[in-house]
């Protein structure tokens, strides 16, 4: 079984737990569903996020909140540390490195950063200071631990634009990145009764049209298709792991007419919701 080691103090909570070949199968994201999660796994794994397969050529690190993980194959060890916003990601802390940062929630739906072997080495040392906090206990391990967590967060985020901000295909000004950053927390937020850009533009404090050109100008999908993947990505979540009507959905995620929604997911998912709860299997596998 796994060594599960736990910080609670009042209100605040962390976890640290290992995972290899021999238990990984004790690894239930439902035991995780509040937390905020960051996820270490070394090369040759295999899991799902949501909907999309990664197999680990290199080592990497997954920042999750709310969406489904399944493991289905690793051998070396992984650690998947996890902690509620009390303990970490309060509203003080630097937004980029919050729990609203680049990391959790982003506009591009790429959950994870790849290490290559000197921020591999950096970071499993990381979790290992974590680990030994955990078990020392001293009076001082709440902000020891607090401070390696936003260290992970920070070298973290510094890979993640370097790896989806600064490359070839894609460069977003420093200037320009707090919009998308806004605008990944705004949808978050709202994207169940707020389905249209100028009210995430009214969030921002721009025009649509303004909003719009930002994506455009950067050869992204438009923030109108953002919106609708974040509404159909909820609908897949809620049609494959619970057992609520169609209908039910529609008037969860904003839609007063059902036949409405129904028509939206068919046209873009190519299968009606009926149809993809029924014959769901995991989607495109994603190398990284």
């Amino acid at each position: 079984m796994s060594q599960t080691l736990i910080f609670e103090d009042n209100y605040k909570k962390l976890g640290f737990e290992t995972f290899s070949e021999k238990n990984l199968q004790t690894l239930k994201d439902s035991n995780y569903k509040s937390e905020i999660k960051v996820f270490y796994v070394p090369e040759g794994y295999e899991l799902t996020v949501d909907f999309k397969q990664y197999t680990t050529e290199n080592p990497a690190l997954f920042f999750l909140t709310n969406q489904h993980l399944n493991v289905g194959k690793g051998i070396n060890e992984s650690h998947l540390l996890y902690y509620n916003r009390d303990f970490y990601c309060i509203q003080i802390h630097d937004k980029e490195v919050a729990c609203d940062g680049l990391l959790f929630h982003n506009v591009f739906e790429i959950p994870f950063v790849e290490l290559d072997e000197n921020e591999n080495f950096i970071i499993k040392n990381l979790f290992q200071s974590i680990k030994e906090e955990l078990e020392w206990k001293d009076s001082s391990a709440e902000e020891m631990i607090r401070t390696y967590v936003k260290q992970i967060i920070i070298r973290a985020t510094r890979k993640w634009k370097k790896q989806n901000l600064d490359n070839d295909e894609v460069k977003i000004p420093i200037n320009e990145l707090d919009i998308f950053r806004d605008f990944s927390r705004h949808l978050e937020i709202h994207f169940r009764e707020k389905h249209n850009v100028a009210d995430y533009a009214d969030l921002l404090h721009i025009a649509p049209k303004t909003l719009t050109h930002k994506f455009k100008s950067l050869n992204l999908e438009s923030p109108n298709q953002f919106i609708i993947n974040r509404i159909l990505l909820e609908a897949k979540r809620l049609l494959f792991y619970t057992d609520k009507p169609v209908k039910e959905i529609a008037y969860d995620l904003g839609y007063e007419d059902p036949a409405y929604f129904n028509r939206l997911f068919t046209n873009k998912i190519g299968s009606t919701p009926t149809n993809f709860k029924k014959n769901y299997t995991s989607g495109k596998k994603y190398n990284i």
